[in-house]
């Protein structure tokens, strides 16, 4: 069966695992083929691109984008990049085509920084829109080189493997991604032959324009939603489990065998991504169903998210939550009876491009919970001159997410179990399809929230 499966970075940096777990596990001949592989940057190419996703540590982009020499960076990379090769020559890769390729690549996209570079210098031009370009050439360099290293592998291993590179450099025909990627696939015979894929893909939208550093999974998305495969996998380096190993330990977790994809959008709304929500909708659209596997375990069948997954037994499926989020508590006598007031504060939120994960009333307040990197010292200014007083606390939020955990007590259970353990509650949600309970907790007591939650109800 036809099969679309994306490898994340984590993954990909381990490439002979990718090439024994992914690639041939249980496979040979023929069967190696009919599937289409999208493929993620190896770890960290990306943060020396653009800027490291944890530290924001700047990358190549950010010496353009303040007006510095970013050529030194950008041949640092290549020296990097390299050493990456380097250490898959083991595996057969043919060093001196990688390198050659890479050496190429990265000299077309410098010619392009340093055209845009000119038209910013010029001042006759809007920063944002040639920014945004300069981040997609960068962010094409990683996918197209590790997409080009898995081939060239798989190629010397007498394996059709084709390069499918949608990066689009020196392609100038103005296609749309949906187009770009049906005009790619529509002169390959997927019946025999192994495509390894960037996940970057050049597009007049521009990908990063509203997924940023999520790119990789809408342009898997996208494929699976124009080949229409039998399923559509993601491979990564751990579980969907029932909790974080982490913070409960390996022995008290197991993989979610089942979901759905109103649980993946739940997890995606507390920061644990199964698949981003915008990446998800096509496949859940099209009634394709999407497995989630642990590259490292492959004979586990992982998780499968379809649509209409309920589970027989009332139960929890997932205990998740995070630490990274702030309450902002907006107080005001004269909202009693004042129809309004919500929606003046969210007119505010939607004016400084803020959303939300949380919300909760009382006569004369809302509460409303904010992803902490999505903070603006303008809204809270705005907030204090509509209304009497405006509060921000560091918060945490714990969650018990399920298809079908509509159980009396369950609610009185984990409240029990947090005052044990005494965790204060600050807040708490419970929506009418009770697919997720959420209590908002001080951040310090997140860690011994889970562990409780997962000992009570998990």
């Amino acid at each position: 069966m036809l099969t679309v499966e994306k490898i994340g970075g984590t993954s990909m940096s381990a490439l002979s695992e990718v090439i024994d777990n992914i690639i041939l596990y249980n496979r040979s001949g023929e069967e190696l083929y009919n599937r289409v592989f999208v493929v993620s940057a190896f770890s960290g190419v990306t943060n020396l691109l653009l800027e490291d996703k944890k530290t924001a540590e700047p990358g190549v982009y950010h010496r353009l984008a303040n007006n510095e020499d970013f050529h030194q960076p950008l041949q640092q990379l290549v020296v990097r990049l390299k050493e990456i090769n380097q250490s898959y020559s083991h595996l057969g890769l043919d060093l001196a085509a990688a390198n050659t390729f890479i050496e190429s690549h990265v000299l077309t996209a410098q010619g392009y920084l340093e055209n845009l570079a000119n038209i910013l210098a010029s001042g006759y031009v809007s920063r944002e829109g040639i920014l945004l370009a300069a981040r997609e050439i960068l962010a094409s360099i990683g996918e197209t080189h590790s997409a080009f290293v898995l081939s060239n592998i798989l190629r010397k291993r007498d394996i059709n493997a084709i390069f499918v590179d949608l990066g689009g450099f020196g392609d100038q025909r103005p296609f749309t991604i949906d187009q770009r990627i049906k005009e790619t696939f529509s002169s390959i015979d997927l019946n025999s032959c192994l495509c390894i894929v960037t996940g970057y893909a050049k597009g007049t939208e521009g990908i990063m324009r509203e997924f940023d550093r999520g790119y990789s999974e809408v342009t898997f998305s996208k494929i699976a939603g124009i080949l229409k495969p039998e399923e559509a996998i993601i491979h990564k380096e751990y579980h969907l489990s029932t909790a974080d190993p982490g913070i409960v330990g390996i022995d008290n977790v197991k993989p979610v065998g089942y979901t759905n994809y109103d649980i993946a959008d739940q997890l995606a709304d507390v920061g644990m991504e199964a698949i981003h929500p915008k990446a998800s909708k096509p496949l859940e659209i099209s009634g394709i169903n999407l497995r989630i596997k642990n590259t490292f375990e492959p004979a586990h069948p992982g998780t499968l998210i379809t649509r209409e997954y309920v589970s027989v037994l009332k139960r929890v499926e997932v205990i998740t939550g995070i630490d990274k989020f702030l309450l902002i508590d907006v107080y005001d006598p004269l909202m009693v009876g004042n129809v309004g007031s919500d929606l003046q504060i969210m007119q505010l939120f939607a004016k400084h491009n803020v959303s939300y994960t949380f919300k909760t009333t009382s006569a004369n307040s809302i509460s409303i919970v904010i992803w902490e990197s999505d903070f603006k010292k303008q809204l809270i200014e705005d907030l204090e001159q509509a209304f009497e007083k405006t509060a921000v606390e560091p918060v945490a939020m714990v969650c018990l997410l399920g298809t079908n955990m509509d159980q009396p007590g369950l609610l009185a259970k984990s409240a029990t179990a947090l005052a044990k353990n005494e965790i204060n509650i600050i807040s708490a949600g419970v929506a009418l399809r009770k697919v997720n309970i959420q209590f908002i907790i001080a951040r310090e007591q997140f860690k011994t929230a889970i562990i409780a939650l997962n000992d009570a109800v998990g």
